[in-house]
This record gives structure tokens, sequence and C-alpha cells, in this order.
């Protein structure tokens, strides 16, 4: 039993010759045929509808309880994340001295000796692991309409993700669903927006799109490169996590300079149309 999560998960043939999108489609639509005709022959008759819902067929189409369910799982996986930059903020802001005294005397610990930190990540993981057996499903996964968001659907949008493709609905009804979506796509493209224009910053530090900052960023770069070639690194890592946990009387309001630096860094967000 335990060989088995060693094992692919498809046959070989499927990793050495590889099938394409279109190719897996087809199939995927002919084992539903195929398996919906078995179970409409059954007793009782099982609808090809049913069959179709339970092999999730219509995944690729728009969803908006499905888009809004699978966003709500990425939050929750993000949710760690999110507390443990909390949890670092308090740190660096002095929120509770002890445990900040307790992480700095940590932090030293592993800047002296880093062939501690792999050692502790995997136990710390081990006893994590430990302890959440406490708390380990005690039944089979079920069908979680929470997790769904089909508790909380709209009864228009339920409407919509059973509607045929191309849609059958009033014109009226097709186009407010449009804006619904075009004011949905709209905050994904601002995002977007965004991440590529801070893709396009990195990049400016070394393209001379705007020379002085490539300059200063060449000379600081070198500088660097000295700096952590005579000193331990050791000593640079100590000084630096120090640096990041700092109390708040020594902390100032305003941006620190490498972000204002950044902010400034070119972007081809003015040269779109």
């Amino acid at each position: 039993m335990l060989y088995q999560y060693s094992r692919p998960l498809l046959p070989k043939m499927h990793y050495v010759r590889p099938f394409t999108v279109m190719q897996l489609d087809m199939l995927r639509h002919q084992a539903v045929n195929i398996v919906a005709l078995r179970l409409g022959r059954a007793e009782p008759p099982l609808r090809k509808e049913v069959v179709e819902y339970m092999s999730d067929v219509d995944a690729h189409l728009w969803s908006m309880r499905r888009s809004k369910a699978n966003f709500f799982r990425l939050m929750t996986i993000l949710s760690g994340f999110f507390a443990a930059g909390k949890w670092f903020g308090d740190i660096c802001m002095w929120k509770n001295p002890i445990t900040t005294v307790l992480v700095h005397v940590l932090y030293l610990m592993l800047a002296c000796f880093p062939e501690l930190i792999l050692p502790t990540v995997f136990l710390y993981m081990f006893l994590i692991g430990i302890w959440n057996y406490r708390y380990r499903p005690r039944y089979p996964p079920h069908m979680n309409t929470k997790i769904s968001q089909a508790e909380v659907v709209h009864p228009d949008e339920l409407d919509e993700e059973f509607d045929t493709f191309p849609s059958s609905r009033s014109p009226e009804l097709v186009r407010m669903r449009y804006d619904r979506l075009r004011s949905v796509a709209g905050r994904i493209q601002t995002v977007v927006g965004d991440i590529a224009t801070q893709g396009e910053r990195f990049q400016a530090l070394l393209s001379w799109r705007d020379p002085r900052a490539t300059a200063i960023f060449v000379i600081f770069c070198l500088v660097t490169a000295l700096v952590l070639f005579v000193t331990p690194f050791q000593v640079i890592t100590a000084l630096a996590g120090f640096y990041m946990m700092r109390h708040p009387r020594f902390r100032y309001r305003t941006p620190s300079v490498p972000i204002n630096f950044f902010r400034r860094l070119p972007a081809r967000t003015d040269s779109m149309l």
C-alpha cells in the first residue's frame, strides 16, 4: 500500500507519448458517454445529465459560484502565510517584548550555526504533524456545501451555472450577466497589471532604461559584493535580522529608501494605450 504512493498516477505510455489537451477532452467526453450509457441501462436508470455533472464535464465553463469557492480555497491555503506575516510584524513592532527577545536569541543561534536550520525546520514540521494527529479527520470526505458556496449562492448565479452554451436566456439577462463579468474581470485585470508593473521594475534595474537608477544599483551591487567578500556571512545575516526586528523607536513611518528607489523605477504602464 505504501509503495502505491511512489507510483505514477497514469500508465507509463502517457508520459512517454503524452496526449494533447484536445485529445484529453475528446477521451474524457467519450468516457462520460460510455459511463452514462451503462448507467442508463441500470435499474433504476441514471440520466446522462447526472453523470456529466458528477464527472465535472462543464468544469471549464464560467461559474461565479465555483470561482468564489476556488478563491476562498486559495485564501484558506494562504491564511497560514498571512498569519505568519502578522506574527512576524508583531515581533518587529515589539508587541510582546518577551517573545521578541526569544526570537532574537533563536535567530542569533541559527545565524551562528546555520547547519541547524534544516534540522530545526524538519523537526518543527514533525512536531506539527504529531500535534495535528489529535485533530485528524474521523470520517471519509463528503460533499461540503459550505466549501462549494452552495449555501450562499445567489439564484441568478445558480441559473447562470446551469445555463446552456451558448446561452438560451433573454438578451437583457445576458447583458446583465455580461456587465457583472466585466466588473469581476476588471479587478483581475488590475491585479495582473500591478504584478506586471513590479516585474518590469525588477527588469529596469539592469536595463539602463533609467541610467541614473541603473548606475546607482550597479555601484550598490559592487560595494555589496566587496563587503560580503570580506565580512563573515554569519555577521551579515545577524545584522540584517536585528535591523529588521529593531525597536519601533528606531523606525520611521515613511517608506524606506529601498522601497522609494524601487517605486521610482520605470515601467511600461505609461507606454500602454
